[in-house]
């Protein structure tokens, strides 16, 4: 050390100027003023406002409950499995530290509102709590890119196409074709379609009834709905199957139950379906059956399957038009018929009724084509038809008695007299089931009230229609049950219209003057859009339409 920092450090010691402990100046006597006695600074917690011993206070509380809480956490956390330890820090993080950034994380981040008086704390606090919508974490651009989908090598997309430049359409412009080419064909938007309608409550729509009624001004007595007797409006439209003409007689016409489609069906092997307009009528699809001339065709309660049978053989084809494949059905077990042709299909879709040859008649399941049990009556069965819930069966024999069937037990309920009837025809049941019409070889269909036919051996009609001189081959109620169709293959333009409950005959159909109607073999109502098609000998499915 050089010599003049070691004369510079030593001095004190060797005067002996060692400082006294209780000499020692310390940081209070600092605060002492010049010339006065020494005088202890104010310690820094009095030098603050009064307040601040609360404020401390409270924090030192807080510490003390954090203390107590994490030592307690940490006495339940040495009772885990360490399983359990590591699967909460996987889902909740390691919080340790402190419970509340937990529950801040879930709770997310707070949005700030303006505060509105009219809210509740619930409510305030709910939104609040509200967690922020989350961003993708990542875009596709791929996605972005409309994709081109061909038209021209797939048979259904190229029958869609409008002209030739449209080979190729994008996703959401097929999207909108396909619902024009549905909308089409089902002749509007369905109910359920519709997406704008909303269900209100009573007492909005009374309200709103309310107002329109006080906001105008009028007649608001209306006439009746029902279809007046006397003359019914009805124009002439183009036929049903005049893009397939043919020759060969019409054996079955029938409206899809829920498409606006028609099938026609003859005795030139082929089950055609036709899209309803009433202008052109385009044609779908035909289906041909070789060497099997149709003598009955009809679809399934759902619309799904197209069933038919020959004039001269037992099999019975199932066409599922979902699928697009044809099922031959050549054997039913337990069923001993040599040939299949007339049947019913039930209202549910459940059950197939064959009418079969000495009285026998056999119900099938809808679902599986089995047997699932068979039925007698006296004579000769002429037709038969379901009951509109299904349950009951109504067959009519060649002794112009009736039977009535339940469908379950498959016992007789009844048996009654068709009065007036040597021989029945044809027999067919209202869907309000309100009517049941047996027809006659006599050319007289009388109409009953259902529950009489239930409950007495001989009961009155309510009308007997003696429009027809021939044996009434043909009968049919349209959904409403406000006409009876009734029709005769036996001469030329013998088909009346009858209106209900009125039971009398529409004067201006059929139109005398033109006699184009010809022999009538078959006829059907559609389901909602007013049209009534008719097959013919000339091998014709007419086609009218109530205006």
């Amino acid at each position: 050390m050089p010599p003049e920092r070691r004369n510079r450090t030593r001095p004190d010691r060797r005067a002996g100027a060692r400082p006294d402990r209780k000499t020692r100046m310390r940081p209070d006597d600092r605060a002492a003023g010049p010339g006065g006695p020494l005088q202890k600074a104010a310690p820094s917690f009095q030098r603050k406002s009064p307040a601040r011993p609360r404020a401390a206070a409270a924090v030192v509380a807080a510490e003390e409950e954090r203390r107590l809480r994490q030592r307690n956490r940490q006495t339940l956390e040495e009772d885990k499995p360490a399983v359990e330890r590591c699967l909460e820090e996987l889902v909740f993080g390691d919080v340790e530290d402190d419970e509340d950034a937990l529950l801040r994380r879930l709770r997310g981040p707070r949005v700030q509102v303006q505060e509105d008086s009219g809210d509740s704390e619930v409510e305030n606090e709910a939104k609040d709590n509200f967690p922020p919508q989350k961003k993708p974490v990542w875009l596709d651009e791929e996605d972005e890119d409309e994709e081109m989908v061909d038209m021209m090598n797939n048979r259904f997309r190229k029958d869609m196409m409008k002209n030739a430049s449209e080979n190729k359409l994008s996703k959401d412009e097929l999207q909108k074709r396909l619902k024009e080419e549905f909308q089409h064909a089902m002749g509007g938007v369905p109910a359920w379609a519709e997406t704008n309608k909303r269900k209100t409550s009573s007492d909005d729509e009374s309200e709103e009834e309310e107002d329109d009624l006080l906001q105008r001004t009028g007649n608001f007595i209306s006439t009746s709905t029902s279809l007046p007797k006397g003359i019914l409006k009805m124009k002439h439209c183009q036929h049903a199957n005049a893009e397939r003409p043919t020759t060969a007689r019409i054996s079955s016409v029938q409206f899809h139950p829920r498409a606006q489609v028609v099938m026609v069906a003859g005795l030139d092997n082929a089950v055609s379906l036709f899209q309803v307009d009433g202008k052109t009528n385009p044609k779908i699809q035909s289906i041909y059956l070789e060497k099997f001339p149709i003598f009955k065709a009809c679809f399934s309660a759902n619309g799904e399957e197209v069933l038919a049978t020959s004039t001269h053989s037992k099999v019975l084809y199932v066409y599922d038009m979902l699928a697009g494949k044809l099922i031959p059905v050549h054997q039913v077990r337990g069923l001993k018929e040599k040939i299949v042709r007339s049947f019913e299909v039930s209202p549910d879709g459940s059950f197939l009724l064959i009418n079969g040859v000495a009285g026998y008649f056999h119900l099938l399941s809808m679902k599986t084509k089995e047997l699932l049990g068979s039925m007698k009556i006296n004579g000769r069965i002429a037709a038969s038809t379901f009951s509109s819930d299904s349950k009951k069966v109504y067959a009519s024999s060649g002794d112009g008695d009736v039977y009535v069937w339940d469908v379950n037990s498959r016992k007789c309920l009844n048996r009654f007299v068709d009065e007036g009837s040597l021989y029945g025809l044809s027999i067919a049941t209202s869907r309000n089931g309100q009517y049941v019409a047996c027809g006659s070889n006599c050319g007289v269909v009388n109409i009953y009230n259902q529950d009489s036919c239930l409950q007495e051996a001989n009961p009155k009609p309510i009308k007997a229609i003696m429009n027809l001189v021939t044996g009434v081959t043909s009968l049919t109620f349209n959904p409403t049950t406000e006409i009876l169709a009734i029709a005769s293959e036996k001469m030329k333009e013998a088909v009346r219209l009858v209106h209900l409950p009125s039971c009398t005959v529409f004067s201006n159909f059929p139109v005398v003057k033109k006699k184009n109607i010809s022999l009538v073999y078959t006829m059907d109502f559609s389901p909602r859009s007013g049209y009534f098609a008719l097959g013919n000998e000339k091998g014709k499915a007419l086609m009218y339409r109530s205006s």
